[in-house]
């Protein structure tokens, strides 16, 4: 393709009659026409990266974009497209189905035999199609109909098909650093056609706010700057007005998504490393970004029980007990025991000991299968058990030394007895430890002398 080609499809897909420039928001106006205008993404976009390298040469292949919303996913797919001078079709899984794809593989042949010209379509959301949806378009990425482009916030190894993702590869997009924000403020103020407005300026302290409050989202700066332009006094952005415009505003935050998981993650690893600072901070991000509290208060639980267990069983309670707050307060006001419940956790001694256990437990069960309950543990409700033998044998165990049947076996006959709670040294674990091999050691003692 001649670079006079590959101009043209640019000014093709990145411009319009200024009549409509107006009406369309300032994200849009401001979509970056060439890689010198992309902010952000340097990773993949330096000179001599292969992403960089088939945008320029014109080469393009089947990819999947996965980033935070605002990285800049769709301009990549329309700078690709122009690059190779392709047909751009772009559907979003969220609206579209098979019906459409369909129809987009149609227009992608008559644009073949009129123009000899391949397609690109561009599926925004693509791990919002189901597993029919993505084996729909497949057969014709294999043979050359279109070529795939895939932009998704979610984890692709989760979301999408091991078919599609052999025939794609993946970018990952990262939400951009403080200044690649400022870039794109500071292009847009610039630009007197597509920009808020001739005549707009901002101050230093407002655009400081405004690129804080996107949270590396590029296409949430630029509204925010055109809410802004609107409010603004004689033209003239100050902090009081970004503050207006940016109040309410929540980070970044998926209720569903991959950021969801990855902080909920940073919450359970904080506690689980003791460290009660960076517990708070994670705690606080999540419920600033919107998460429900409940679902907070949920998860702490699960942490109570699978990291600190029996080294500290008052932490299951509190916990238990923040959770009642928060029920009875709501937010925000419940939400100061959440904090002191995830400090105590952070805090408390700490043992996975009865969580492995409960993993080696139901190994064991599935691996065993039903194993006939041995007939001295049976209950023995009626006659007719009591003549079958059922509790025959049991040692009522408050009636031995201690309260220990030391000795009985408690396991199916026909499976070994197994031992799965390995107590740590920490916490009241050290006592339980302590107990446990008493009573193992009195059990070796009692078989010995059996045995003689």
């Amino acid at each position: 393709m001649s670079c006079g080609g590959r101009a043209q499809a640019l000014t093709d897909l990145f411009t319009s009659k200024q009549s409509d420039v107006a009406d369309r928001p300032l994200a849009d106006r401001m979509r970056p026409a060439s890689l010198d205008e992309f902010a952000g993404q340097v990773h993949l976009l330096e000179e001599g990266k292969p992403l960089r390298r088939a945008i320029e040469h014109g080469r393009a292949h089947s990819m999947i974009f996965w980033g935070p919303p605002g990285t800049g996913k769709t301009t990549l797919g329309r700078l690709i497209a122009a690059s190779t001078d392709s047909h751009f079709i772009a559907l979003s899984a969220v609206m579209a189905g098979v019906k459409d794809i369909r129809a987009a593989v149609a227009e992608a042949r008559q644009y073949l035999d009129m123009h000899q010209r391949g397609t690109l379509l561009f599926l925004d959301d693509v791990h919002r199609f189901n597993k029919s949806q993505q084996d729909a378009f497949l057969p014709f990425v294999e043979d050359g109909t279109l070529t795939f482009i895939g932009a998704t916030t979610e984890n692709p190894s989760f979301e999408l098909n091991n078919a599609l993702l052999s025939r794609a590869r993946v970018y990952v997009l990262r939400m951009l650093e403080p200044a690649d924000l400022r870039h794109v403020l500071d292009r847009a103020l610039a630009d007197l056609d597509h920009g808020p407005g001739a005549g707009i300026s901002a101050d230093e302290a407002a655009l400081d706010l405004i690129v804080a409050a996107a949270d590396g989202d590029a296409r949430r700066a630029l509204n925010f700057l055109e809410l802004a332009a609107d409010l603004a006094a004689e033209g003239r952005i100050d902090e009081a007005v970004a503050k207006e415009v940016v109040s309410g505003g929540r980070r970044r935050f998926d209720k569903q998504g991959e950021y969801f998981y990855d902080q909920i993650s940073a919450l359970h690893k904080s506690v689980r490393g003791s460290d009660p600072d960076a517990s708070l901070y994670w705690l606080m991000r999540m419920l600033d970004g919107g998460c429900d509290p409940q679902y907070v208060a949920r998860r702490m639980i699960r942490v109570a029980s699978e990291d600190i267990g029996n080294a500290d069983p008052r932490a299951l309670q509190l916990t238990l007990n923040a959770w009642e707050v928060l029920e009875r307060l709501g937010s925000p006001e419940g939400e100061l025991a959440l904090a002191q419940a995830v400090v105590y956790l952070a805090c408390a001694a700490k043992s996975n000991a009865v969580y492995k256990a409960a993993k080696a437990a139901a190994r064991d069960a599935v691996e065993h299968g039903s194993l006939e309950v041995p007939m001295h543990l049976r209950n023995a409700p009626t006659r007719l058990m009591k003549e079958l033998g059922y509790g025959d044998g049991y040692r009522y165990a408050h009636d031995e030394t201690d309260g220990v049947a030391v000795g009985e076996s408690y396991f199916p006959e026909d499976m070994p007895a197994a031992k799965y709670y390995h107590p740590v040294a920490r916490g009241l674990e050290i006592r339980i430890k302590e107990k446990l091999e008493d009573i193992e050691r009195r059990a070796r003692e009692r078989n010995e002398q059996e045995a003689k």
